[in-house]
C-alpha cells in the first residue's frame, strides 16, 4: 500500500519555523528482512523538502537523510508505518 502526505517539522536552526517534508511510503502488512528498513514493513520512501530529494529508500539506500528534518520525517514515518 502506497501513502503520501506532508509533515511539518521544526527547523533545526530556526526553532519558531517548521519545514515542510512531503513523503511517500510504501509499506506491507507483513515485515520484509530482506528488502524492508531496519526489517521492517517499509520497502519504499521517498523525503522531499523544497523540491529536494532529501532521503530515498528503494530496497535499500539509494539517500540517506541528509538533514536532521530529514532524520526526524524518517523517524516519525517509521513509527507510523514500519
Amino acid at each position: 500500500m502506497w501513502s503520501e502526505g506532508t509533515i511539518s517539522i521544526p527547523d533545526a536552526n530556526v526553532k519558531a519555523k517548521t519545514i515542510i517534508c512531503h513523503y511517500w511510503v510504501k509499506h506491507y502488512e507483513e515485515p520484509s528482512e530482506e528488502y524492508g528498513i531496519n526489517g521492517g514493513r517499509i520497502s519504499k520512501l521517498t523525503l522531499k523538502i523544497n523540491d529536494k530529494t532529501v532521503c530515498n529508500y528503494d530496497r535499500g539506500w539509494d539517500i540517506h537523510p541528509t538533514c536532521k528534518e530529514a532524520e526526524m520525517a524518517l523517524c516519525i514515518l517509521l513509527e507510523n508505518h514500519n
